[in-house]
């Protein structure tokens, strides 16, 4: 009962931020904290397993179907930058200064496991932030990839920190073997079950049963890496990337259907985990008051760590934003341009190597320095660094409490809050200052894709009715093969017009056959363009849904009429 009136409490606040034009994650987080300080108040209370296993798969999974595959290679180094060396940096400088300063006493030990908490920025936060302020295409790439990913590479140093402390063994000892095994077994579990889900939709074809069996896919595959010891979070990234590329098989009922309901899924989860947040306040005051004699130096230690995660991205980023800078401008000023023909050790010309067939997809251009700052100002905490706090165990292998439970949870706490609010309220004026907002300077761009996702739409179409004209069914009358030609050839240029059969006719039957052919092509290659890098993801989509839409208005009126 309270996780029902939690949820509908949560989606309230968010239908009234959205009509106030508000941001809904900052104030469901506001008016929880508010509510956890009312009299005779009790929180609901979930396993830290059970809050990892239901809240974080869904989420994932969700942002991997709307994520291609090739637009993740195509910002794979800045992903893995931050996904990967950002929180391994982060949680090192949050273990050495809490772990120096002795403002609590932290081991290195128990800061590390500190710093594995707070290390990874929330995958629902920043993402949802940036859609909603309009960020550009390629920030928002960047950020999706890093959201998922970063959880990964933070809950297996979080796993091996714990291990430590508390004297268990994990399950390989050494601990690049063991980030290793969870990095490369993980997507293998994820694309097995991925690969395995398009089987089974191929024979379900059934739109309401391929829905369901989509919703059960990102916890089988999380559960199933865990229990191999491996990352759960690649396992549903990799699983999302798989069953997002094999959709187009299916029918477009199956996918308008996951795309509204997944749309639904995020916006219930995304309030539920920020007023999980909000309503805990109060009760990990009462249990570090309890633990400690001194309510202000844990304090400290909190805005200490706060101010670590604040300053420590905006220093990384702009460190390898630097660092490219200087280098290109080094390579500038030192390149010596041979003379015409000239040979040996100085005019020896030289030799441009091919990039490879993946290499030659990755985008390597530098993002501006207005980029950088507002990339290194989206790192808001939130349900990871709040699960993985309250899944640190009670006590060590040899039965005593785990050194500072209670401090490492309260600080991890006012780290999730603190950027939160600190970032999420500041980080809209910001874009605005800074004016880079898509809406500023890519709508020129974006409607130059458009255009290019039309042409292939068109060029698609016309290659399937000049095959339709030339080899005609049989016994159907030139004037009838000329009309659904012409027919088909204009809707298919508009996705907003919709055929009307007048009846069930041979007409009908082939305009049906013909029209779901030109669709399949169409959809073929645009999914081909993408691939090869020559349209934008976000146009492609766009495209495709249009199509799906169009592809249903037609069913429909063909169903009514047969």
């Amino acid at each position: 009962m309270e996780l029902i009136l939690v949820v509908g409490g949560a989606i309230l606040v968010t239908a009234i931020a959205h009509h106030r034009g508000l941001e809904p994650a900052l104030i469901i987080v506001v008016i929880g904290s508010l509510v956890s300080f009312l009299p005779e108040f009790e929180p609901p209370e979930l396993d830290s397993h059970i809050l990892l296993t239901v809240v974080l798969p869904p989420l994932l999974y969700s942002a991997a179907l709307n994520f291609s595959f090739a637009t993740f290679l195509r910002n794979i180094r800045p992903i893995l930058g931050l996904g990967v060396g950002l929180v391994v940096i982060s949680a090192f400088a949050v273990a050495a200064v809490s772990s120096w300063l002795a403002i609590v006493p932290l081991t290195f030990g128990t800061a590390l496991v500190l710093g594995a908490i707070v290390a990874p920025p929330d995958a629902v936060t920043a993402v949802a932030v940036g859609r909603k302020l309009g960020l550009p295409k390629r920030m928002m790439a960047i950020l999706t990839g890093e959201s998922l990913i970063n959880d990964a590479a933070a809950l297996t140093l979080f796993s091996i920190a714990v291990s430590h402390v508390a004297g268990t063994h994990t399950f390989i000892e050494n601990p690049f073997l063991l980030f290793s095994y969870s990095a490369v077994v993980g997507p293998l579990v994820g694309a097995a079950l991925g690969y395995a889900t398009l089987w089974i939709r191929k024979r379900l074809d059934n739109p309401g049963l391929e829905t369901v069996q989509g919703l059960v896919v990102p916890f089988a595959a999380f559960i199933l890496a865990e229990e191999v010891h491996a990352s759960g979070v690649l396992a549903v990234v990799v699983a999302g990337f798989v069953v997002a590329n094999g959709t187009l098989t299916a029918g477009y009922q199956t996918r308008l259907q996951e795309r509204y309901v997944w749309n639904s899924v995020d916006v219930l989860l995304e309030a539920f985990v920020f007023a999980y947040i909000g309503l805990h306040l109060r009760f990990v005051l009462e249990d570090l008051n309890e633990a400690h004699e001194s309510l202000r130096e844990v304090i400290v230690a909190s805005l200490v760590v706060l101010l670590v995660v604040l300053l420590i991205r905006p220093l990384s980023v702009f460190l390898i934003f630097g660092r490219n800078k200087l280098s290109e401008h080094v390579e500038r000023r030192l390149s010596v341009r041979p003379p015409e023909g000239a040979r040996g050790a100085l005019g020896a010309r030289k030799r441009k190597r091919t990039p490879g067939k993946w290499r030659s997809r990755i985008d390597r251009r530098p993002l501006s320095w207005r980029e950088n700052v507002v990339l290194s100002w989206t790192g808001m905490r939130g349900v990871v660094t709040l699960a993985a706090a309250a899944a640190i165990p009670a006590t060590t292998v040899t039965g005593e409490p785990f050194p500072e439970r209670a401090t490492i949870q309260a600080i991890a706490f006012v780290v999730a809050v603190g950027t939160l609010l600190l970032q999420g309220w500041t980080l809209p004026p910001l874009i605005q200052r800074l004016h880079i907002s898509r809406f500023s300077y890519d709508h020129a761009a974006d409607r130059a894709e458009e255009i290019k996702a039309e042409q292939v739409v068109h060029d698609a179409a016309d290659k399937v009715l000049a095959e339709f004209a030339a080899n005609p069914p049989e016994n159907l009358r030139p004037e009838v093969v000329a009309e659904i030609r012409a027919l088909i050839a204009r809707h298919s240029q508009d996705a907003d017009e919709m055929p009307d059969p007048d009846a069930h006719t041979r007409r009908a039957a082939v305009f049906s056959q013909v029209y779901r052919q030109v669709l399949t092509t169409q959809r073929a290659a645009l999914i081909a363009e993408r691939d090869a890098g020559n349209i934008e993801d976000e146009a492609v989509r766009a495209m495709l849904e249009r199509l799906d839409l169009q592809e249903a208005g037609v069913s429909a009126r063909l169903e009514s009429r047969l």
